[in-house]
């Protein structure tokens, strides 16, 4: 696959930032398979971080990935 631009929100943290490309998250599309609970497991990712990226994804109609019921 070729390499695609970073389209992460441009206020995001570093840390949050490193911790999303530390998993082999680099674009906004890729977090809509992710729940938010996994957002939250990662190291420097935090509520405004994660809220930044609801934000971004919702401007384009998309959204984190469901939570699944155990």
């Amino acid at each position: 696959m070729p390499d695609t631009p970073d389209d992460l929100p441009a206020g995001l943290s570093s840390s949050a930032r490193r911790a999303l490309t530390r998993k082999g998250y680099t674009r906004l599309d890729q977090l809509t398979q992710v729940p938010e609970s996994e957002l939250y497991c990662m190291h420097g990712m935090g509520a405004k971080a994660i809220g930044q990226l609801r934000v971004a994804l919702a401007a384009r109609g998309q959204g984190l990935a469901e939570e699944a019921d155990h």
